[in-house]
Protein backbone atom coordinates (compact mmCIF):
# COMPACT_ATOMS: atom_id res chain seq x y z
CA UNK A 1 0.00 0.00 0.00
CA UNK A 2 1.45 3.51 -1.01
CA UNK A 3 2.07 5.84 2.28
CA UNK A 4 2.65 9.52 2.38
CA UNK A 5 6.72 9.04 1.75
CA UNK A 6 5.01 7.62 -1.33
CA UNK A 7 3.43 10.44 -2.65
CA UNK A 8 5.25 13.30 -4.82
CA UNK A 9 4.67 16.85 -4.10
CA UNK A 10 3.85 19.34 -6.91
CA UNK A 11 3.76 22.54 -5.09
CA UNK A 12 4.39 23.28 -1.62
CA UNK A 13 1.13 23.82 -0.15
CA UNK A 14 -0.71 21.05 -2.17
CA UNK A 15 0.52 16.79 -2.67
CA UNK A 16 0.31 15.61 -6.30
CA UNK A 17 0.03 11.59 -5.80
CA UNK A 18 2.71 10.18 -8.51
CA UNK A 19 -0.22 7.09 -8.72
CA UNK A 20 -3.26 9.10 -9.54
CA UNK A 21 -2.05 12.63 -10.60
CA UNK A 22 -3.81 14.03 -8.20
CA UNK A 23 -7.38 12.61 -9.45
CA UNK A 24 -8.01 10.82 -6.50
CA UNK A 25 -9.08 7.60 -8.40
CA UNK A 26 -6.46 5.49 -10.25
CA UNK A 27 -6.95 2.55 -12.77
CA UNK A 28 -6.43 -1.28 -12.06
CA UNK A 29 -6.73 -3.91 -13.96
CA UNK A 30 -7.32 -7.49 -12.71
CA UNK A 31 -6.64 -11.19 -13.28
CA UNK A 32 -8.79 -10.91 -16.45
CA UNK A 33 -7.12 -7.87 -18.12
CA UNK A 34 -10.52 -6.22 -17.32
CA UNK A 35 -9.83 -2.42 -16.26
CA UNK A 36 -11.78 -0.29 -13.47
CA UNK A 37 -11.09 2.85 -11.62
CA UNK A 38 -10.61 2.84 -7.63
CA UNK A 39 -9.94 5.49 -5.29
CA UNK A 40 -6.65 5.83 -4.38
CA UNK A 41 -4.66 5.58 -1.63
CA UNK A 42 -4.03 9.64 -1.75
CA UNK A 43 -7.68 10.48 -1.12
CA UNK A 44 -7.93 9.28 2.47
CA UNK A 45 -4.54 10.72 3.17
CA UNK A 46 -5.61 14.30 2.04
CA UNK A 47 -8.65 13.45 3.90
CA UNK A 48 -6.54 12.81 6.81
CA UNK A 49 -4.61 15.84 6.74
CA UNK A 50 -7.59 18.36 6.06
CA UNK A 51 -8.95 16.99 9.22
CA UNK A 52 -5.99 17.32 11.27
CA UNK A 53 -5.46 21.20 9.92
CA UNK A 54 -9.32 22.06 11.11
CA UNK A 55 -8.61 20.30 14.64
CA UNK A 56 -6.98 23.47 15.82
CA UNK A 57 -3.66 21.00 17.21
CA UNK A 58 -1.39 23.44 18.68
CA UNK A 59 1.84 23.06 16.41
CA UNK A 60 3.85 22.20 19.66
CA UNK A 61 1.70 19.57 20.13
CA UNK A 62 1.57 17.83 16.49
CA UNK A 63 4.01 15.78 16.60
CA UNK A 64 1.97 13.78 19.60
CA UNK A 65 0.62 10.62 18.40
CA UNK A 66 0.39 7.40 20.64
CA UNK A 67 3.34 5.82 18.64
CA UNK A 68 5.75 8.95 20.48
CA UNK A 69 4.80 8.34 23.77
CA UNK A 70 6.99 7.35 25.75
CA UNK A 71 6.32 6.11 29.45
CA UNK A 72 8.97 5.76 31.99
CA UNK A 73 9.04 1.75 32.43
CA UNK A 74 11.82 1.99 34.65
CA UNK A 75 10.01 3.00 38.24
CA UNK A 76 7.06 0.82 39.54
CA UNK A 77 5.74 4.51 40.07
CA UNK A 78 5.04 4.76 36.58
CA UNK A 79 3.52 1.58 35.79
CA UNK A 80 0.34 3.94 36.04
CA UNK A 81 1.84 5.95 32.59
CA UNK A 82 1.88 2.38 31.04
CA UNK A 83 -1.51 1.42 31.79
CA UNK A 84 -2.55 4.80 30.70
CA UNK A 85 -1.00 4.41 26.71
CA UNK A 86 -2.66 1.08 26.90
CA UNK A 87 -6.14 2.15 28.04
CA UNK A 88 -5.64 5.47 25.28
CA UNK A 89 -4.88 2.58 22.34
CA UNK A 90 -7.96 0.35 23.96
CA UNK A 91 -10.49 3.48 23.38
CA UNK A 92 -9.17 4.03 20.04
CA UNK A 93 -9.56 0.62 18.60
CA UNK A 94 -13.04 0.51 20.37
CA UNK A 95 -14.21 3.49 18.79
CA UNK A 96 -17.17 4.51 18.21
CA UNK A 97 -18.95 1.66 19.12
CA UNK A 98 -17.79 0.19 21.91
CA UNK A 99 -17.01 3.53 23.61
CA UNK A 100 -20.45 5.34 22.90
CA UNK A 101 -20.50 8.53 23.29
CA UNK A 102 -17.98 8.15 26.49
CA UNK A 103 -14.73 9.77 26.10
CA UNK A 104 -11.50 9.67 28.63
CA UNK A 105 -10.31 11.81 31.59
CA UNK A 106 -6.72 12.03 31.76
CA UNK A 107 -5.63 13.34 35.69
CA UNK A 108 -2.20 13.77 37.08
CA UNK A 109 0.26 16.43 37.81
CA UNK A 110 1.99 18.40 35.22
CA UNK A 111 4.51 17.26 32.69
CA UNK A 112 3.23 13.12 33.02
CA UNK A 113 2.14 13.58 29.53
CA UNK A 114 -1.89 14.41 29.40
CA UNK A 115 -1.46 16.21 26.41
CA UNK A 116 0.27 14.34 24.27
CA UNK A 117 -1.54 10.92 25.59
CA UNK A 118 -5.01 13.25 24.77
CA UNK A 119 -3.43 14.53 21.24
CA UNK A 120 -2.09 10.99 20.57
CA UNK A 121 -5.89 10.01 20.85
CA UNK A 122 -7.42 12.32 18.57
CA UNK A 123 -5.06 11.95 15.79
CA UNK A 124 -5.32 8.10 16.08
CA UNK A 125 -9.57 8.35 15.99
CA UNK A 126 -8.79 10.49 12.65
CA UNK A 127 -6.44 8.54 10.82
CA UNK A 128 -7.51 5.26 12.05
CA UNK A 129 -11.75 5.49 12.60
CA UNK A 130 -11.85 8.24 10.44
CA UNK A 131 -13.38 10.39 13.09
CA UNK A 132 -13.24 14.33 13.31
CA UNK A 133 -12.26 16.36 15.73
CA UNK A 134 -11.56 19.80 18.03
CA UNK A 135 -8.50 20.58 19.92
CA UNK A 136 -9.13 23.37 22.83
CA UNK A 137 -6.99 24.90 25.44
CA UNK A 138 -9.77 25.35 28.24
CA UNK A 139 -8.59 28.96 29.07
CA UNK A 140 -8.60 29.99 25.06
CA UNK A 141 -11.41 28.88 24.99
CA UNK A 142 -13.21 30.39 28.16
CA UNK A 143 -11.30 33.75 27.25
CA UNK A 144 -13.08 33.45 23.55
CA UNK A 145 -16.45 33.18 25.56
CA UNK A 146 -15.61 36.34 27.11
CA UNK A 147 -14.67 38.09 24.22
CA UNK A 148 -17.72 37.48 22.06
CA UNK A 149 -19.84 39.78 24.99
CA UNK A 150 -17.89 42.92 23.60
CA UNK A 151 -19.93 44.70 21.32
CA UNK A 152 -17.25 45.64 18.64
CA UNK A 153 -16.52 41.80 18.11
CA UNK A 154 -19.09 39.82 15.24
CA UNK A 155 -19.35 37.34 16.84
CA UNK A 156 -21.42 35.71 19.20
CA UNK A 157 -21.19 33.15 22.22
CA UNK A 158 -23.31 30.76 20.27
CA UNK A 159 -21.09 31.24 17.44
CA UNK A 160 -17.82 30.80 20.03
CA UNK A 161 -19.35 27.18 21.19
CA UNK A 162 -21.44 25.63 18.32
CA UNK A 163 -18.23 24.16 16.80
CA UNK A 164 -17.33 22.84 20.60
CA UNK A 165 -20.34 21.54 21.09
CA UNK A 166 -21.00 19.83 18.08
CA UNK A 167 -17.19 18.35 17.70
CA UNK A 168 -17.17 14.45 17.47
CA UNK A 169 -14.33 14.01 19.36
CA UNK A 170 -13.49 17.30 21.68
CA UNK A 171 -10.01 17.48 23.05
CA UNK A 172 -10.71 20.13 26.59
CA UNK A 173 -6.89 20.55 27.73
CA UNK A 174 -6.17 21.51 31.69
CA UNK A 175 -10.22 21.73 32.63
CA UNK A 176 -9.90 23.39 36.08
CA UNK A 177 -7.00 26.03 35.15
CA UNK A 178 -8.93 29.27 35.42
CA UNK A 179 -9.94 30.61 38.37
CA UNK A 180 -13.42 29.27 39.24
CA UNK A 181 -16.42 32.11 39.18
CA UNK A 182 -20.21 31.35 38.85
CA UNK A 183 -20.31 32.54 34.96
CA UNK A 184 -16.94 29.93 34.44
CA UNK A 185 -18.88 27.32 36.17
CA UNK A 186 -22.38 28.01 34.14
CA UNK A 187 -19.92 27.96 31.07
CA UNK A 188 -18.29 24.50 31.55
CA UNK A 189 -22.07 23.13 32.88
CA UNK A 190 -23.39 24.44 29.10
CA UNK A 191 -20.53 22.76 27.37
CA UNK A 192 -20.14 19.15 29.15
CA UNK A 193 -23.86 19.06 29.74
CA UNK A 194 -24.46 19.72 25.82
CA UNK A 195 -22.01 16.63 24.83
CA UNK A 196 -23.33 14.59 27.20
CA UNK A 197 -26.88 14.92 26.44
CA UNK A 198 -25.90 14.07 22.41
CA UNK A 199 -23.60 11.36 23.33
CA UNK A 200 -20.66 13.42 21.88
CA UNK A 201 -16.85 11.74 23.02
CA UNK A 202 -14.72 14.45 25.00
CA UNK A 203 -11.30 13.45 25.97
CA UNK A 204 -10.47 15.51 28.98
CA UNK A 205 -7.25 16.32 30.50
CA UNK A 206 -6.57 18.09 33.96
CA UNK A 207 -3.76 18.88 36.82
CA UNK A 208 -6.07 18.41 39.73
CA UNK A 209 -7.03 15.47 41.78
CA UNK A 210 -10.47 13.97 40.67
CA UNK A 211 -11.52 14.47 44.29
CA UNK A 212 -14.21 16.36 45.40
CA UNK A 213 -14.50 19.81 46.87
CA UNK A 214 -12.52 20.67 49.92
CA UNK A 215 -14.51 19.28 53.13
CA UNK A 216 -16.87 17.33 51.03
CA UNK A 217 -16.63 13.88 51.77
CA UNK A 218 -17.50 10.79 49.21
CA UNK A 219 -18.82 7.26 49.33
CA UNK A 220 -17.08 6.48 46.52
CA UNK A 221 -13.46 7.37 48.30
CA UNK A 222 -12.29 5.53 51.03
CA UNK A 223 -12.35 7.12 54.43
CA UNK A 224 -8.31 7.47 54.57
CA UNK A 225 -7.88 8.82 51.42
CA UNK A 226 -10.49 11.95 51.40
CA UNK A 227 -9.44 14.81 50.59
CA UNK A 228 -7.52 16.40 53.95
CA UNK A 229 -4.82 18.65 53.10
CA UNK A 230 -5.02 22.35 51.08
CA UNK A 231 -4.39 21.13 47.48
CA UNK A 232 -7.36 22.34 45.40
CA UNK A 233 -9.27 18.99 43.77
CA UNK A 234 -11.12 19.64 40.44
CA UNK A 235 -14.64 19.81 42.67
CA UNK A 236 -13.09 23.10 43.97
CA UNK A 237 -12.03 24.32 40.36
CA UNK A 238 -15.24 23.06 38.05
CA UNK A 239 -17.98 22.18 40.87
CA UNK A 240 -19.01 19.04 42.81
CA UNK A 241 -21.78 18.65 40.23
CA UNK A 242 -19.76 19.06 36.87
CA UNK A 243 -17.18 16.76 38.46
CA UNK A 244 -20.08 14.05 39.41
CA UNK A 245 -21.26 14.60 35.29
CA UNK A 246 -17.79 13.95 34.08
CA UNK A 247 -17.99 10.20 35.70
CA UNK A 248 -20.65 9.98 34.08
CA UNK A 249 -18.92 11.33 30.75
CA UNK A 250 -15.62 9.59 30.97
CA UNK A 251 -13.51 6.70 31.81
CA UNK A 252 -11.19 8.11 34.73
CA UNK A 253 -7.31 7.62 33.51
CA UNK A 254 -4.97 8.17 36.81
CA UNK A 255 -1.09 8.78 35.41
CA UNK A 256 1.32 9.22 38.19
CA UNK A 257 5.36 10.31 37.17
CA UNK A 258 8.03 13.00 37.06
CA UNK A 259 7.45 15.98 35.60
CA UNK A 260 8.90 14.60 32.06
CA UNK A 261 9.58 18.85 30.84
CA UNK A 262 11.85 19.36 34.59
CA UNK A 263 13.53 16.11 33.68
CA UNK A 264 14.45 16.74 30.39
CA UNK A 265 15.91 20.14 31.22
CA UNK A 266 17.88 18.31 34.47
CA UNK A 267 19.36 16.15 32.01
CA UNK A 268 20.14 18.72 29.27
CA UNK A 269 22.61 20.98 31.70
CA UNK A 270 24.40 17.07 32.77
Amino acid sequence: MATVDQVGFGTESEPVCIYCDGQGMRIVEDAQGRRSAVPCVCRAQRRTRRVLNLARIPRRYEHCTLDSYEPNFGDGAHRSLQAALRRARQFVDGYPLVNDGSGLLLTGAIGVGKTHLAVGVLQALVEERGATGLFYDYRELLKQVQNSYNPRVASTELEVLAPVFEAEVLVLDEIGASKPTDWVWDTVAHILNTRYNDKRTTIITTNYPNLPPRGVASEEIAPSARYVTREETLGDRIGERMRSRLMEMCTTVEMQGEDFRQKVKRASFV
